[in-house]
């Protein structure tokens, strides 16, 4: 059984810490649940680290359901959260709350994730009415980029602060199951925790949160464009790759490879038979 957001509410309550990572494909997604993953982000990042895209604007509702559907067919337990992409909410209730389903009825997700407080509250209630749930995302929105001027810590003013306070309560009051904090200072990421009765997840916000996510191509050194600051890599796996594609591409031009042990053989009198053969 995959697990639920009662769950995620009851590690908050026992001080469980809550670990998550982004997924975009069958095999990653599989290997994570392997390691214990439970909680699985199929976030719209995947425009930056899959698709080659700038931000995360350009991604559409097409290519995260192709995306959604591949974790979920790699994963038997974990719980998959599918990211809304950018205009797939904000435009009307009713694009929302469709949208919302069409990533669990046809991505087979079991909750979604958008971003933005207190003005998508309403939207937020909508759609948890609807039968979907749906955690919330504040601080740092990378959909808005544009609008806040760039990737930047955000509440870092006492006005901002109690901003993402209020945000908080906003979409817990909607009845979104958890928030994710982003590249928010770790002290207001602690106050937002303690004050809220469902979990926090962070990213860049300090340890105080119920839990924390990563995207998973920062952990495994995948991504090698730039390296966040709040990231940490557990790996190196660009060098490692780059190192057995230039190791396989060696053996490829000295004849090394395949040797006998890649190769197939054929019966000898079948060789025989052929080499008897008049050619034409």
């Amino acid at each position: 059984m995959r697990l639920t957001i009662r769950d995620l509410k009851e590690m908050k309550r026992r001080g469980e810490k809550i670990a998550m990572l982004t997924a975009y494909d069958y095999m990653s997604a599989k290997i994570l649940e392997d390691a214990g993953v439970r909680l699985v982000l199929v976030g719209d990042s995947l425009g930056q680290v899959v698709l080659g895209y700038d931000s995360t604007v350009p991604v559409t509702m097409d290519e995260m359901v192709h995306h959604i559907r591949a974790v979920v067919r790699g994963t038997r337990s974990s719980h998959i959260v599918g990211d809304m992409p950018f205009l797939s909410y904000q435009t009307d209730h009713s694009d929302a709350i469709r949208n919302a389903g069409c990533l669990l009825k046809e991505g087979g997700a079991q909750s979604v994730k958008l971003e933005g407080g207190r003005r998508v509250a309403d939207t937020v209630r909508r759609v948890v009415e609807s039968g979907i749930p749906v955690m919330g995302h504040i601080g740092l929105t990378p959909q808005s980029v544009n609008q806040l001027g760039g990737y930047r810590v955000q509440g870092r003013t006492s006005r901002a602060a109690e901003e993402l306070i209020e945000d908080a309560r906003a979409l817990e009051e909607a009845g979104a199951y958890s928030v994710v904090l982003e590249l928010v200072p770790a002290a207001l990421a602690g106050m937002i925790t303690e004050r809220l009765s469902i979990p926090t997840i962070g990213i860049g916000a300090g340890v105080q949160c119920d839990g924390q996510v990563q995207v998973f191509h920062d952990l495994m050194g995948l991504f090698t464009d730039f390296t966040p600051k709040h990231a940490r890599r557990y790996a190196d796996l660009a060098e490692a790759i780059k190192s057995a594609a230039a190791e396989y591409i060696s053996d490829v031009q000295d004849q090394s490879f395949p040797s006998d042990k890649e190769s197939f053989d054929m019966n000898e009198s079948v060789l025989t038979e052929l080499a008897g053969e008049p050619s034409g």
